[in-house]
C-alpha cells in the first residue's frame, strides 16, 4: 500500500539521489542513495510505496526522471525546476534569515543570493570544472591516501605556510605529490588543498556579494575544514544544515507543494 503524500521533491545529483516527501506541511520522508550507474534504477527503489499529489525533479537528472517516471499516477503530476530554484527555496524554508546559499556538489558549485521567500536575485554555478567542487578534494583525499570522509578533519589537523598555486584537479595533485616528496608534512599539504579551494570559491562569493547568514548546502558542507574555512571567510559561521545533502529535495518538493497549491 502506498504512502500518500501532498508532494514529492527528487534530486538526482552526479552522486547521489535525495527524495524528501511532504505531507502536511511537513517532511515525513526523506531518503538518499548513490547515484551510481543506474539513477532511474535508484530513484525507482527510493520512490517504491510513495505516491504524491505532485512530484517535481531537479538535479542533473530531472530530465531523466520526466522521460521514465512522468506517465506513473501514483507520482502525480511530474515537473522540474533547476537545481538554483531548488537550492533557494530549500534553504529559504530552513532558514528564513538566510542572505546566500553556497551548494558545492560532487561535479558543480553554486552561489545564490536569495531574495523573500527563497526567490533568487542572483546567481553563479561552475558546472564546467572540478575545480572547487568535491570532486577535487575527492582527488585530493585519494592522492594524500585519506578517506574521503576523514580528509577535512585530517585537514584541520595542519599547519598553515604552504600554498598551492593551481586549482586544475591535475595540476594540484602533482603539486601535492611533489609536495610529499619534498618532505612536507600531509596534514599541512591537507589544509593547503582546502585553502586553494575555498580561495577560489572566495571569488565566485564575492563577485555576487554573498553574505551571512550563507547557508553552506551540498554535500562537501559535511567536510569540517570547509566549513571552517567558508566561516572564516564570512567573518562568522555558516550555517550548516542538519542533512545539508537534502537541500535540493526539500526545495524542489516545496515547489511542487506549491504548484499544486496553486491549481487546488
Amino acid at each position: 500500500m502506498d504512502v500518500r503524500l501532498d508532494a514529492l521533491g527528487v534530486d538526482i545529483g552526479s552522486r547521489s539521489v535525495e527524495v524528501v516527501g511532504l505531507a502536511g506541511g511537513e517532511v515525513v520522508v526523506s531518503l538518499k542513495a548513490p547515484t551510481a550507474f543506474d539513477p532511474a534504477g535508484q530513484c525507482a527503489r527510493l520512490l517504491e510505496g510513495l505516491a504524491a499529489g505532485r512530484t517535481t525533479a531537479t538535479g542533473y537528472g530531472r530530465d531523466l526522471f520526466v522521460r521514465t517516471f512522468g506517465a506513473e499516477a501514483r507520482l502525480g503530476v511530474v515537473a522540474t525546476v533547476t537545481e538554483i530554484q531548488a537550492y533557494a527555496r530549500g534553504a529559504a524554508h530552513l532558514f528564513p534569515e538566510a542572505h546566500s546559499v553556497l551548494d558545492i556538489g560532487g561535479q558543480d558549485t553554486k552561489a545564490v543570493v536569495l531574495a523573500p521567500k527563497g526567490r533568487v536575485l542572483r546567481f553563479e554555478m561552475n558546472d564546467r570544472c572540478a575545480a572547487g567542487t568535491g570532486k577535487f578534494l575527492e582527488f585530493m583525499a585519494t592522492a594524500l591516501q585519506v578517506p574521503l570522509t576523514e580528509f577535512g578533519a585530517f585537514a584541520l589537523r595542519g599547519r598553515r605556510g604552504l600554498k598551492v598555486n593551481s586549482m586544475c584537479t591535475v595540476f594540484a595533485e602533482s603539486e601535492a605529490v611533489s609536495l610529499m616528496g619534498a618532505g612536507e608534512r600531509p596534514e599541512d599539504i591537507a589544509l593547503a588543498l582546502h585553502l586553494a579551494m575555498v580561495e577560489r570559491l572566495s571569488g565566485m562569493l564575492r563577485r555576487n556579494a554573498c553574505a551571512a547568514p550563507l547557508v553552506f548546502a551540498g554535500g562537501v558542507a559535511r567536510n569540517p575544514c570547509a566549513v571552517a574555512l567558508v566561516s572564516e571567510w564570512l567573518g562568522t559561521p555558516a550555517v550548516v544544515p542538519a542533512d545539508p545533502d537534502a537541500v535540493g529535495a526539500l526545495g524542489a518538493a516545496l515547489c511542487a507543494l506549491q504548484a499544486a497549491e496553486m491549481r487546488a
